[in-house]
């Protein structure tokens, strides 16, 4: 029997779906836990998803990841279904279908349909989206189904699937409020996706004892790197080293090169490792939004949502080799409070010129002052602003042909400079 209020029957839109679940239970409120989700999702067998699921974990890498192997597969005619968050521009990211949007229509019937199934129980705003789209991916009957885990793993939403395989990315210090604020505590978390006797890839270069004391006690298929797999990488190109298989003179994508060669053990698993021609095309042209993205190229600008100490080292390894190019390198950076400011900054403060530093909104976002707080005494070009858009436009408009603006720092401060570009467009 539904006991829907009169708010969610007055849902028309996929607008008007987001503010009902907003404002019965705020995005930022995290509740761990998987028997509210769990009970929901048995009624309609939502738990189970068609096709072969690999649920994705990690610090950094889940998107990235989950990207190339979205790819690949489709390149061999398979159907993909993606599930990732948060979103940069639109909602709507969050479900990808043999690599399109899911449309608001589709959403919308899932919304209806979770919101009948959990007739009196509470869901959270993840949760209640992650039911929506495992009832949609179950309507589409995927091959695969590439799922990401929104936080840690082990009382993630996503983990009441059973994936074929499971995957770390890479484990590093970030949400220490809820995983523990050491690597080892993280790793236990992010192994909680892990199955008994099912395989386990982990693409970390140094995983924590915690991540393969748990894939040991699980009995699992363990596939490491630089132990079952490895990667070499030169000027110009990379080698991948599988089990049975390996592909020489790789093309380098606009990714980390460790997730790339993790989602190509992946495939090695699943025994749907494309032909060579097939891999190169895919990664020379292999992207995704938000992730050492250029907007335009003179004067430059690269957003980025490094976020953690672990993306950020990762983003200064790309500024390394792009520094000499310009005359100068400006940051515009705006980050949540609740992050590892100064160690994620730490990495880059040799690497900018100027510092453009912004306040995010919201009961999270950290206010430009915090940052400056995190900063060393050596910086001194900094500004400050109230918000990420003053910024951006007063920076890009001074910008010389010559220089580059690099944004980072959260998801929100990329997507409302990608709101802002698109818009101008």
């Amino acid at each position: 029997m539904s006991t829907s209020t009169p708010a969610s029957q007055s849902c028309q839109t996929l607008t008007d779906w987001l503010c009902y679940i907003e404002q019965s239970h705020p995005i930022h409120q995290i509740e761990l836990g998987l028997d509210r989700v769990l009970q929901v999702a048995q009624r309609a067998d939502l738990q189970h998803l068609p096709g072969r699921s690999i649920l994705i974990g990690g610090t950094n890498g889940k998107g990235t990841t989950a990207r190339c192997l979205e790819q690949l597969l489709l390149a061999q005619g398979y159907s993909v279904g993606v599930y990732s968050s948060p979103h940069l521009l639109h909602f709507n990211e969050r479900l990808r279908i043999n690599g399109a949007d899911v449309a608001d229509e589709l959403w919308l019937s899932g919304f209806a349909f979770v919101e009948q199934l959990r007739a009196d129980i509470a869901l959270t705003y993840f949760e209640f989206t992650t039911l929506v789209a495992f009832y949609l991916l179950r309507q589409q009957q995927c091959d695969f189904c590439l799922i990401e885990v929104g936080l840690g793993g082990r009382l993630d939403a996503t983990n009441i699937i059973s994936p074929d395989i499971s995957v770390i990315t890479t484990v590093d210090l970030d949400h220490q409020d809820w995983l523990g604020d050491t690597r080892e505590a993280i790793g236990f978390e992010k192994a909680g996706i892990f199955r008994p006797g099912k395989t386990a890839v982990i693409g970390e270069l140094e995983p924590p004892a915690t991540v393969l004391t748990q894939a040991e006690k699980l009995g699992c298929n363990t596939v490491v790197v630089n132990q079952q797999y490895s990667y070499q990488q030169e000027t110009n190109h990379w080698h991948w080293r599988g089990q049975h298989n390996q592909l020489e003179a790789l093309p380098y994508p606009a990714m980390p090169v460790q997730n790339a060669a993790c989602a190509l053990a992946i495939l090695e698993q699943l025994n749907c490792l494309p032909v060579a021609e097939k891999t190169v095309a895919v990664l020379s042209t292999l992207t995704l939004a938000g992730r050492m993205q250029w907007l335009q190229q003179s004067p430059a600008i690269i957003v980025d949502v490094a976020h953690n100490p672990q993306s950020a080292r990762y983003l200064a390894q790309q500024l390394q080799s792009l520094k000499p190019r310009f005359s100068k390198v400006v940051a515009l950076v705006g980050m949540l409070k609740d992050k590892d400011i100064s160690q994620t900054l730490a990495p880059l403060t040799s690497l900018f010129d100027q510092w453009h530093l912004v306040s995010l909104a919201g009961v999270r976002g950290a206010p430009a002052q915090q940052l400056v707080r995190s900063l060393p005494d050596t910086v001194s070009d900094v500004t400050l602003h109230d918000d990420v858009l003053t910024a951006f436009n007063h920076v890009s408009s001074t910008l010389e042909t010559d220089q580059l603006l690099v944004v980072f720092g959260s998801f929100f401060t990329v997507s409302a400079v990608l709101a802002d570009h698109q818009e101008a467009r």
